[in-house]
């Protein structure tokens, strides 16, 4: 649901709650994509997780992404997390956006929330596989390589 209609679904694939942390940049966003896109999660004939969606023959088959700003809210000093770390409105959005372009480029199925609304999500999480996925780990953010 999206600020109270009924948005989009898919069937097996990949469930993205994006967060836009204040230092990412166009780069990163670009560069989780090709992440996401090339995570091999996925059972193979053998039942190891072993293949990417691309190779999940079902045709329900996608990816629903849906922004999430608390994904870097901080609970450490505080009861009431602190969402600093988020970035923007205008950057998160913007990176998302750029995250969707990107994951386009991969022909798959995508489905998307609206970003900055009041969304409800249901889901099956088979498995479950659960992941925090990042480019860099947020101690290395502006270091150099």
């Amino acid at each position: 649901m999206i600020d109270g209609v009924a948005g989009g679904e898919i069937g097996i694939g990949l469930v993205v709650l994006l967060g836009v942390h204040r230092n990412d940049t166009s780069d990163e966003a670009k560069k989780l994509a090709q992440k996401v896109l090339g995570l091999r999660i996925f059972n193979d004939e053998a039942g190891k997780m072993n293949l990417a969606l691309e190779s999940v023959t079902d045709p329900t088959r996608g990816l629903l992404v849906v922004s999430n700003f608390t994904l870097y809210g901080d609970g450490i000093t505080s009861r009431r997390p602190s969402f600093t770390a988020s970035a923007p409105f205008d950057q998160g959005e913007r990176l998302y956006e750029e995250f969707l372009s990107e994951l386009r480029k991969g022909n798959e199925r995508i489905v998307t929330g609206k970003f900055g609304a009041d969304m409800q999500i249901a889901l099956v999480n088979d498995g479950p596989v659960t992941l925090m996925l990042e480019v860099l780990a947020r101690s290395e953010v502006g270091t150099s390589a």
